[in-house]
């Protein structure tokens, strides 16, 4: 998985939810901690930079950004893949909750994810997957606001260049026993085929039957000279913030790698499915990314590969 501190991508992406829970009427997905837990100061770092044609230099703490401004910007590339593929996840892990009596939720890079005090269910015991000095952040934050942390939440430290996943989960009180729901949001963007395939490998050593997967993918038209403008264009934002897509991934490769590790795939929405779902009937220019899917895979069976 990828190495890093809160990214720069990462932190726009908490942006996003909270900019779209703060202004948006028709809400895809309501993060209503999202500025809370970023705080004002963060917020304007990420959003006053997309004023200033995405340059985070650019930042003035004496000044607010303009809304009439970076609107525009936020709703054509900013916004509309974190809110969906949020509103994606959280309904697939309900349903996943519905199912059982009791299960753990392992966020993979939580960055500042909300979902652990936005959560109202006791049987879902949540664990958030972070570089340590991004966790030590958002700790730091969340003492700040004088938040309780709930009983079953568990924050993980990772470095995924140097530590076992496995291991620090299994250190935290994961139990094999209980039917897990994995989340890898944004990630697949930086990964290398073989990379990912190592991520979902390392998923599955510790997955029960029936645990599930949900994670989001750029397709193979990512790096296409057939590619869209705008495809072409949050490929280009994303290298100017020194953090390059990586890979873009037929639907074969993907399937590969899910049949490998026995996952089947339960859900797999394209970006017609994503707009028809989240997306038909706005008018503020937000529309689902032509090129990004989503995916929900369950674990067929348990099978320990090392």
């Amino acid at each position: 998985m990828k190495d890093t501190t809160e990214s720069i991508t990462a932190k726009l992406c908490s942006f996003a939810r909270a900019y779209h829970s703060n202004f948006d009427k028709d809400k895809i997905f309501d993060d209503y901690l999202a500025f809370d837990v970023m705080g004002k100061t963060e917020y304007e770092e990420a959003g006053q930079p997309i004023e200033n044609g995405i340059a985070p230099e650019k930042y003035n703490s004496d000044k607010a950004f303009d809304r009439k401004i970076i609107n525009s910007i936020i709703s054509k590339y900013i916004a509309p893949i974190p809110v969906s593929r949020a509103a994606f996840t959280e309904q697939r892990l309900n349903e996943f909750a519905k199912k059982h009596k009791e299960i753990q939720y392992v966020i993979c890079g939580a960055g500042m994810d909300t979902f652990s005090f936005r959560n109202t269910n006791p049987n879902i015991e949540v664990f958030e997957l972070d570089h340590p000095n991004t966790q030590k952040y958002k700790k730091d934050k969340i003492k700040e606001l004088e938040w309780i942390i709930p009983d079953n939440v568990r924050f993980v430290p990772v470095d995924f260049a140097k530590d076992s996943m496995e291991k620090a989960l299994i250190r935290y009180g994961f139990n094999r026993q209980i039917p897990t729901f994995f989340a890898i949001l944004g990630v697949t963007y930086y990964l290398t085929l073989s990379t990912f395939e190592d991520t979902i490998a390392r998923i599955a050593n510790l997955s029960l039957a029936e645990s599930e997967v949900v994670f989001d993918f750029p397709d193979e038209n990512t790096f296409s000279a057939k590619a869209e403008n705008r495809t072409k264009g949050l490929a280009l934002i994303t290298e100017k913030l020194g953090e390059p897509m990586l890979h873009g991934y037929s639907e074969k490769e993907i399937s590969d790698v899910l049949k490998k590790y026995k996952y089947k795939i339960a859900i797999h929405e394209t970006p017609q499915m994503i707009q028809k779902k989240y997306f038909d009937g706005r008018n503020d220019g937000q529309r689902a990314f032509e090129n990004i899917h989503f995916i929900s895979a369950v674990r067929e069976e348990k099978q320990k590969y090392w």
